[in-house]
């Protein structure tokens, strides 16, 4: 059985916007950046890839024989590096989306 990606620290829930007060506002404000969050995601999509590659490697070389956890391991790598194109895909789209408003 696989085990769930996580990102470190996880994903932080979206909260609806509300009327709150400015000094509630003000609090909300010490969570982890957007540039964090992301970087984190990066590392976290090399260390799969590298955990991935390291199995594969291991059962090359005949340390294992464990097929199935180098197979999960592969897969879990792959998706973690889809869900990271497709947010640099929407990323670049809302770029682009920005850059063609008119001031």
């Amino acid at each position: 059985m696989t085990t769930p990606i996580q990102f470190p620290g996880g994903i932080p829930p979206i909260k609806p916007a509300s009327t709150a007060e400015p000094a509630a506002r003000a609090d909300e404000g010490k969570g982890r950046d957007f540039k964090t969050i992301l970087l984190d995601s990066l590392n976290e999509v090399n260390r799969l890839q590298d955990e991935a590659d390291q199995g594969v490697q291991r059962l090359l070389t005949g340390e294992t024989d464990n097929v199935a956890e180098v197979f999960a391991a592969a897969n879990k790598a792959g998706v973690a590096f889809d869900l990271l194109m497709e947010v640099r895909n929407k990323l670049t789209d809302a770029y682009e989306e920005i850059k063609q408003m008119r001031v």
